[in-house]
């Protein structure tokens, strides 16, 4: 008898690398793979080589150079199970990496489940959302994963429980895996509770479209909030850039948002140089006016050297 064997998802050449910013160079190699067996064989036939994994592309800039090596677009994974079992107060969802974070944070909302509902307003999947700890000043991802389902770059499925993932301030120490999915624990409210579940999902959604510039090109705040050396406490990046004269800032097509000081905007012609250039020029600004080193919050890829 003869079995056939998978055949390896199909590979594109020179391909363009959606991100937010709309800018940037493109990808040597890309690939959109639906189905854990694919990412393996992907891996397989690029062992040795550079591979990034990609899913929405929010907080992300791409040097205009482009990438090397394989570019995996998770987005075809995007599975979400609910697993619900009578009388228990909680719900374990299990979402893979490609899954939208606005629209489970949506169905959660609708169902009756609380706990991710603070995360409203931040464009990524769950894969991304993972990797950075994504979060903001109502509550993080962290907040809700009770495990994370992984492949490393060898291939193998490994599955972490989160009292071994390191989580910080934008950091889970996860970025050499491939991560598949997350398991995420919500709490389900009562029935006379929902109204007030959808209202604070409202006001996330207001806060955020009062507060930053949600209608242009951007990857979200670029900076993460630093810790000030003499008060030990962490402060508004945002404040910062605003205070050392930073809002307003441009280079080429790129621009401080006039808005919100930790959002770069990107306009017509504006190329990843702009935006690089740019965030180095408020960089220099921040530490001269106020002595803080700000660190990039946004990922940048570049061809290896």
């Amino acid at each position: 008898m003869i079995v056939s064997q998978p055949s390896t998802p199909r590979v594109e050449h020179d391909a363009p690398i959606p991100t937010w910013f709309g800018v940037g160079g493109r990808a040597d190699a890309l690939a959109r793979p639906r189905a854990v067996d694919e990412v393996r064989e992907l891996l397989r036939a690029h062992a040795g080589g550079p591979v990034r994994a990609l899913g929405e592309g929010a907080n992300l800039i791409v040097d205009d150079e482009g990438v090397d090596g394989l570019v995996l677009d998770l987005r075809g994974l995007s599975g979400v199970e609910w697993l619900e079992r009578p009388g228990e107060s909680t719900v374990l969802v299990r979402a893979q990496s490609g899954a939208d974070l606005p629209r489970l944070i949506t169905e959660s909302a609708r169902r009756g489940l609380t706990g991710i509902e603070t995360l409203a307003g931040i464009p990524a999947t769950i894969g991304g959302a993972i990797v950075m700890n994504a979060g903001g000043a109502f509550g993080q991802i962290s907040d809700v994963v009770e495990g994370v389902q992984a492949l490393t770059r060898a291939g193998e499925i490994v599955t972490i429980p989160r009292s071994k993932i390191d989580f910080g301030y934008r950091h889970s120490g996860l970025n050499d895996l491939i991560i598949l999915g997350a398991d995420l624990r919500l709490r389900r409210v009562p029935e006379s509770e929902r109204a007030a579940l959808r209202d604070r999902l409202k006001e996330v959604m207001a806060y955020k479209k009062g507060s930053q510039p949600m209608a242009e090109r951007s990857a979200g705040c670029f900076f993460k909030n630093p810790t000030d050396p003499k008060t030990g406490q962490r402060v508004s990046a945002g404040m910062l850039i605003d205070r050392a004269g930073g809002k307003g800032l441009r280079i080429g097509g790129a621009t401080v948002s006039d808005r919100h000081a930790n959002f770069i905007v990107t306009g017509p012609g504006c190329t990843a140089r702009d935006v690089l250039t740019l965030a180095d020029q408020v960089v220099q600004r921040v530490r001269e006016h106020s002595g803080i080193q700000l660190e990039r919050e946004v990922v940048v890829w570049r061809r290896a050297q």
